[in-house]
Parts: C-alpha cells; sequence; structure tokens
C-alpha cells in the first residue's frame, strides 16, 4: 500500500485535471458573445477537448509503462497547464479550438495515470475504496470549476479562469517529485502486444463499450448543464453554482460509495447509478430552471459516484496483464463518447432545444444500466476463480 501522502499527491492530481475539464461549461455562453460567435460553435470547442483528452489516452498508457507512472503525470500537467494558459490568451474560436484540444491531450494522462497508481499498488480488496477516495479530487475540481469559473467569467473574464487553472497544474507537476514511482516487474513486450490482448477479451471490449456510452450521457448532460439553465435567464454565476452541486454531490457519495463497495455487490452499486442519472436527464428534459437542475447535478452526481467509481474499478480488474492498457482506453473510451454527445447535440443545444436532448440522454441511460448491471454481475463469480469470461 502507497503512503497516504502519496494518495493525497494523486487525488491532487485528479483535482487539477478536473478543474481544468469543468471550467469551459458555465462559461460556454459568455464565451460564445465575447467571441461573436453562435453558441454551437462554442460547444463543439469544448468536444475539441474531450475528443482529444479521449483518443489521446492509449497513447499516454503506452508512456506511462515505459517512461514511468510518476514521470508521465508530471509531463502530463506541465503541458497541459501551458495550453491552458494559451487558452486564456486566444482571440477566436479557432485558436481556442486549438489550445483547448492540446490541453485535452496532454491533461489526458492524469487520472488514468493515477488509476494505474492504484491498481499497481494497492490490494484488489481495497482497490475500489480507493479510487472513490481519488473521486474526491474529481468532486473538488468540479465544484470548484463549475462554481468559481462562471463567477469569474461573469466579473471579470473567463480568460483569468483558464489562467487559473494552468497555475494549479503547473504548481502541482512540481511537487509531484515527492510522489515515489511504484515497483514495476513488467517485462519488456511490442508496443501492440497489450493491445491484441485486449482485442482477445470479450469482457474487456464491453466495459470499454460501457466507457462509452457512460461518456455520452453523462459527461454530455453535463457539458450542457449550466448552459440549458442559462437559456432559462439565469447568469453564468448561478448556472455554475448550480452545475456545482454535482461536485459535492460526488463528494458525498464518493465515500459512501466507497463503504458500500466492501459490503455490497458491484452491480448493485452500478444499478444504482444509472438509476439515478437515468432520473436526473428525465427531471431535466422537463425544466432547465436553477432549483430543479440542482436536483438533476446532485443525482448525475450520485450516478457518477456509483456507476462510474464502479466501472473504473472493473477496468483495473478485467485484464491485469494489460491494465496500463485498458485504463487508458476506458478513459479513452469515456471521453471519446462525451466528443461525440457535444458533437450531436450542439445544434439542438444552440436552437434552445434542452428537453429534447436530456430526454434523449434518459432514455439511453436505461439500457446501458440494464446492460452494465447484467454484465458486472455474471462478470463477478469467475472473476473470484481466477477466470474471466
Amino acid at each position: 500500500m502507497p503512503a497516504r501522502g502519496s494518495l493525497r499527491l494523486l487525488q491532487a492530481t485528479t483535482f487539477a485535471s478536473t478543474l481544468d475539464r469543468f471550467a469551459m461549461p458555465p462559461m460556454l455562453v459568455i464565451m460564445a458573445a465575447s467571441f461573436e460567435a453562435p453558441l454551437s460553435t462554442v460547444v463543439r470547442v469544448a468536444g475539441f477537448y474531450f475528443l482529444a483528452y479521449g483518443l489521446m489516452q492509449p497513447v499516454w498508457g503506452i508512456v506511462s509503462d515505459r517512461l514511468g507512472r510518476v514521470r508521465t503525470l508530471r509531463l502530463s500537467l506541465l503541458l497541459g497547464g501551458l495550453s491552458t494558459a494559451a487558452s486564456g490568451l486566444a482571440v477566436n474560436p479557432v485558436q481556442l479550438g486549438i489550445t483547448r484540444a492540446l490541453a485535452g491531450a496532454f491533461f489526458a494522462a492524469a487520472i488514468p495515470a493515477g488509476l494505474i497508481y492504484v491498481g499497481d499498488t494497492v490490494p484488489g480488496p481495497r482497490r475500489q475504496s480507493e479510487i472513490a477516495n481519488l473521486m474526491t479530487g474529481v468532486a473538488l475540481g468540479t465544484a470548484l470549476a463549475s462554481a468559481g469559473a462562471g463567477a469569474v467569467a461573469q466579473a471579470a473574464s473567463w480568460r483569468y479562469a483558464f489562467l487559473i487553472s494552468a497555475g494549479c497544474a503547473l504548481t502541482l507537476a512540481v511537487l509531484l517529485r515527492r510522489l515515489p514511482e511504484p515497483a514495476s516487474d513488467r517485462t519488456p513486450e511490442s508496443l501492440l502486444a497489450p493491445a491484441g490482448r485486449v482485442l482477445r477479451s470479450p469482457a474487456t471490449l464491453l466495459v470499454l463499450l460501457l466507457a462509452f456510452v457512460e461518456g455520452g450521457i453523462l459527461l454530455g448532460a453535463l457539458t450542457l448543464l449550466p448552459a440549458s439553465i442559462e437559456s432559462t435567464g439565469a447568469g453564468a454565476t448561478v448556472a455554475g453554482a448550480v452545475t456545482a452541486v454535482y461536485g459535492v454531490a460526488v463528494l458525498v457519495f464518493a465515500r459512501l460509495t466507497g463503504w458500500l463497495s466492501r459490503r455490497r455487490p458491484v452491480w448493485l452499486l452500478i444499478a444504482c447509478g444509472a438509476t439515478a442519472v437515468a432520473a436526473g436527464c428525465t427531471l431535466a428534459a422537463f425544466s432547465q430552471r436553477p432549483g430543479t437542475a440542482a436536483g438533476v447535478a446532485a443525482l448525475i452526481g450520485m450516478g457518477w459516484a456509483a456507476m462510474h467509481s464502479s466501472l473504473q474499478t472493473w477496468a483495473t480488474q478485467v485484464l491485469p496483464s494489460a491494465r496500463a492498457t485498458v485504463v487508458s482506453l476506458f478513459a479513452g473510451s469515456l471521453f471519446a463518447g462525451s466528443a461525440v454527445s457535444s458533437a450531436l447535440f450542439a445544434g439542438p443545444a444552440d436552437a434552445g432545444h434542452f428537453g429534447l436532448v436530456f430526454g434523449v440522454l434518459a432514455c439511453l441511460c436505461v439500457p446501458l444500466g440494464v446492460l452494465a448491471t447484467v454484465a458486472r454481475a455474471r462478470w463477478h463469480e469467475p472473476a473470484l476463480t481466477g477466470s474471466q469470461p
């Protein structure tokens, strides 16, 4: 087991990465007005971030196997921080799209490398609990970005929000010198060998498919929630503060999920999480007013803590011989799904059809929850006997 201080540094890493990722959604409307561009254009720029974030996951997985987990984390935060600082200097949507895509590509290593670190150093029975603890950093980063970015953008400029995010990342790149590199018994092999094992594992491919659909639903809903609130006449500060409820919910329910994971079957957590997300999107389909949206954010946060952390843990377990590749592909699938969702729903969002968007997401959540719950329940028993389906 790594020292508690090491796990705190990993939490800080998830915080910095999440702070950058969630800074943009509360500022979409203000940024569109600043550039005198349609909202759909800025929504697609946000999608570029998620697409680059997703596509770079397998690359960073390979890099972390060769460069080391800690060096990969530090390099990711350094380059991501510089790219985010450049985002704050963009003068048009094209420049913003390029710099945000670069930031997404570089920050892509942060959370997966932390998950791989936990997978390398924490025994199986305690792994989901520690992964749930990593979600504390995600929750704090989400809450601060959602509430703070909108307020900073409305009070001063959206550019300052990016500069603050960049400063956090660059500071942490220095502090991570204290994080010890985990011991490794990996033997040298070709770059394609782990990918080959992934392709031959039906269970692994299913986990990746579930991550793709989950990203489209959960992250798609979170990206559009602030803009949907502002469509009712609320300001960016209010929209950001309401969206921050999501981060608070993740913080609360991540602790509960870690406790329940040692007492209840994982498939039950997935079922509860999917139900919460479906309920939240259904609620958002009928109303996007701030009071209702706060409930939506809380339900999505509950779903993320229960369902996503369970699927993340499954990704660290399903194919141990290719853990870094699987975890990287898992995160890549998650954010690729988010990018596809942003592209598909940019038009309806620009037209103000948020009820339709959230209604579709609610419908998609039902088959996701059923498939993930049943699949995880069936996988559990063979995993205990040392075999996999």
